[in-house]
């Protein structure tokens, strides 16, 4: 038997977290990032893979109001605080920011120009301001409501500015004469959307009335009202050069018409022909998923749509915070078509369940708190599709690929039922009731794929046959038991079939896991042995044994055979949700309520490593079965992959090893060329104090000494310097170093000036680690030197050494101090008689 290489590192390569919360949007010129509102930040999105490109921090408020400026190097924003602010993308700092409306600014707009930003209030008002001042050129007051939209004038040249209101009108302001030239009447309810055509001519305008009207922008007369039959949310016009024109083209009647298009509260785009109002496209079904439970909610589908540029096609915004991209195709008999390119999920709730999908694992279903199951692309880490039918949230799941290649899916949900899906056609093909209570728990055979088992919270296990599923048929049937048992005395958190599809094991809340043989769940061996209740169930897939995972924080490891427990893993410090074996069986991996993910060591029971990614609990875990990639989520909304990367961490620390090697040679090179500003900076790049303390030290020796340590500090950057002074601070705590440490911390003193200092990370608990250590060296400095006056004293008194004092010349060249003291040693010589002293 081959030796199996254990894992010993895994690393987060994608995370999908939450990144908009509803409201306001804009979008790039490109289409390259979408800026999105996310409760009281602004996150940039890459619109490709939902990736936050970054994030902007805003002032603890909700965020009411964005747009780009043309050439998308500023974002405006608006918040709850009335605060309207510039930010410059590049560095993500604000460059100004004012208040001026009496209440949340509810949209803003940019001029072409990009010189001119208009701001919409819920005070009624609409201003104008100065985007390089800051400063307000415009004041319109007029409006009785709230103002929710505004718009310039597409053509530069024509100062003009629309604004929608609740108040059912839309009004056009003049910047020349900054007065009110028309207000337009037509609309019974709140006024939603406006657009205008590519001649600047036509004035549309979608209300929550179910109605669109055209304004003619000659004598701003209403031209035609359009009956749409939902609330609209907003109104789109189809440019010339839009792919979307370009299928239509068949469809135009009339010369001047244009082709505009809707969306609203059911969730269905629309396309209308402005030449007698006729419908020429509607969606079939809808690609909004909606809450069931609130049914006014339910009938909210679309908040927004936009056009991209680029031809990219159409972005719509939906009430569950999702984006949903739509491209344009026409079909062989000239039939126009919309297919969904792309579904991002702005926020998913609280991710309870998700298995790898796929031979290839290139998607994954989840599981939140929703009624739908959405399955995510994970090279885009966009949302595929969405399993719906559930009536309530869904609790479980699990996958399998038949040997006829068909990938299935069953979940189980809090309506009662279990579902069995097919991912190629993406529709229910089997339902299954029975239960009495919530499906906690599913599993698929392992080995011949022909049923499934599912444990609910009214105590019992049953078996589901799937001897009737049909590969040709995707019409959802009646599923069918083959077995049941009252199973626990508490509600069935896991369930797990061994891989010969032999026996169940099922946990519960009981505080026990249980054996069951197959195929009529013929009662096993009792687990007993956890202090809680039981969360996770899974058999080995060498050995004859179970994993189990509980709340009283361990993971325990029994024998089939007689139900002994062989080995208990202790390291979470709250409950265990989740394990998974890997790496054959030799090594596990755990999830749990604090938040951490746990790789195992079977054979020594040691935690290899701990990553802490997530801020929540993590209830979901799913290993790959190929690849062995891990996916985890939890209470925090965030889904995060992990590939194993023992095999690059080697290469990485092998190579780092050589480089250092070859850097360390080089630096002995360095110090007996006597070039000490090479060996320096490489000291620093191999982190190596201690030799970085030898070369200083030698440089105080020279005479030149400050010249080159000046010169040694003069390459360094920023980092280097902060790490100097950190090495400083630890010198500096050693009396023997001490000397050495000031006097490099002087140079560095001469050499940045304050202003950089001040700006280095961390420079302030340097500077508090180095203070008191050099008021202590400087005392005992102080003392030494006020002892040497003693000494000097006590010498000078016997006469050992000569003081050191003035010199002042007598004409006969004699100092005058010389004379005083030959007189007191001739004095002293007379008295004391014989007595000498010897000179020192």
């Amino acid at each position: 038997m081959t030796s199996v290489t254990l894992k010993k590192n895994y690393r987060c390569v994608q995370s999908l977290q939450q990144f908009y919360s509803g409201g306001p949007y804009t979008v790039s010129s490109d289409g390259s990032f979408i800026a999105c509102a996310c409760n009281d930040t602004i996150t940039i999105v890459d619109s490709s893979n939902a990736s936050i490109k970054s994030t902007i921090e805003g002032d603890s408020e909700s965020v009411t109001a964005l747009t780009l400026s043309p050439d998308d190097k500023f974002l405006f924003s608006a918040s709850h605080s009335r605060q309207i602010r510039v930010w410059d993308l590049s560095s993500l700092k604000c460059l100004r920011s004012w208040k001026g409306h009496q209440g949340p600014v509810m949209g803003m707009t940019c001029h072409a120009s990009g010189g001119l930003l208009a701001t919409a209030g819920a005070d009624g008002k609409v201003l104008v301001w100065d985007v390089d001042g800051g400063f307000c050129t415009h004041f319109f007051k007029g409006h009785k409501g709230v103002v929710n939209s505004v718009v310039f004038h597409p053509d530069p040249t024509r100062l003009l500015l629309f604004s929608a209101s609740d108040d059912t009108t839309v009004r056009v302001w003049d910047l020349t004469s900054k007065k009110c030239v028309a207000t337009l009447e037509r609309h019974r309810s709140t006024v939603t959307s406006i657009a205008i055509t590519e001649d600047g001519w036509t004035l549309l305008s979608g209300g929550r009335d179910q109605v669109v009207n055209l304004w003619d922008l000659h004598d701003y007369s209403c031209k035609m009202g359009v009956p749409t039959n939902e609330a609209i949310e907003g109104v789109c016009v189809i440019g010339t050069s839009s792919p979307f024109a370009s299928c239509l083209k068949g469809k135009k009647n009339g010369q001047s018409a244009f082709q505009f298009l809707t969306v609203g509260e059911h969730g269905i785009v629309r396309i209308w022909n402005s030449h007698g109002a006729v419908c020429l496209f509607q969606q079939s079904s809808s690609d909004v998923t909606v809450n069931k439970e609130d049914e006014e909610e339910a009938k909210r589908g679309f908040t927004s749509a936009m056009m991209l540029p680029s031809s990219q096609g159409l972005l719509c915004g939906t009430v569950d915070q999702e984006f949903l991209f739509y491209s344009p195709t026409e079909t062989p008999e000239g039939n126009f078509n919309l297919n969904l390119d792309k579904r991002l999920v702005g926020y998913n709730e609280e991710i309870v369940d998700m298995k790898f999908l796929g031979v290839e694992e290139q998607f994954l279903a989840v599981a939140t708190s929703v009624e739908q199951v959405r399955v995510y692309d994970l090279s885009s880490m966009s949302c595929s599709y969405v399993l719906a039918g559930h009536t309530d949230i869904v609790l479980c799941l699990d996958t399998c690929t038949t040997t006829s290649g068909r990938t299935l899916i069953v979940t189980g949900s809090k309506d009662n039922t279990v579902r069995l899906w097919d991912s190629n056609s993406h529709c229910c093909i089997g339902v299954g009731k029975g239960h009495m209570g919530g499906i906690g728990a599913v599993a698929f055979a392992k080995k011949s794929h022909s049923f499934f088992v599912s444990g609910s919270s009214d105590l019992t296990v049953k078996v589901w046959s799937l001897d009737d599923l049909s590969d040709d048929v995707n019409d959802a049937f009646s599923l069918k038991t083959k077995a049941v048992t009252a199973a626990h005395d508490k509600d069935i958190n896991a369930l797990a079939v061994a891989p010969n599809d032999s026996l169940v094991c099922s946990g519960s809340q009981d505080r026990t896991a249980r054996i069951w043989k197959l195929p009529d769940l013929t009662p096993g061996v009792v687990l007993k042995g956890h202090k809680r209740g039981i969360w996770s169930v899974e058999f080995s897939p060498v050995d004859q044994c179970v994993i189990t995972a509980s709340g009283d924080k361990t993971i325990k490891i029994w024998a089939i055979s007689d139900g002994s427990c062989l080995k208990t893993f202790e390291g979470h410090t709250s409950s265990v949700f989740k394990v998974q074996f890997i790496t054959c069986g030799a090594q596990i991996v755990s999830c749990g309520a604090d938040g951490l993910v746990k790789l195992w060591t079977v054979k020594t029971n040691e935690c290899v490593a701990t990553y802490d990614q997530h801020e929540d609990k993590v209830w979901a875990l799913t290993v790959g079965k190929k690849t062995e990639m891990l996916a985890t989520g939890g209470s925090d909304a965030v889904i995060n992959l992990w590939h194993d990367s023992t095999a690059a961490d080697k290469e990485d620390a092998f190579r780092k090893e050589e480089e250092g090697v070859l850097k360390g040679q080089e630096l002995e090179n360095a110090v007996l060329d006597a070039n000490y500003t090479k060996a320096i900076h490489l000291a620093f790049e191999l982190h190596r104090p201690h030799k970085l303390f030898e070369l200083f030290s030698q440089l105080c020796r020279r005479e030149d000494a400050k010249h080159e340590v000046k010169k040694a500090l003069g390459v360094l950057g920023t980092e280097e310097y902060r790490q100097l002074l950190e090495y400083i601070r630890e010198w500096n705590t050693k009396p023997k170093l001490c000397h050495i440490a000031q006097f490099v911390l002087l140079q560095v003193f001469t050499v940045l000036p304050p202003t950089e200092i001040l700006e280095l990370k961390g420079v302030g608990e340097v500077v508090e680690g180095l203070i008191p250590y050099s008021q202590r060296h400087f005392s005992r400095i102080d003392r030494l030197e006020r002892s040497t006056y003693l000494l000097d004293y006590t010498l000078n008194s016997m006469s050992v050494i000569e003081p050191e004092t003035g010199v002042v010349k007598n004409p006969k060249h004699e100092s005058v101090s010389d004379e005083r003291v030959s007189k007191k040693r001739k004095s002293q010589k007379s008295n004391e008689g014989s007595k000498k002293i010897k000179g020192v």
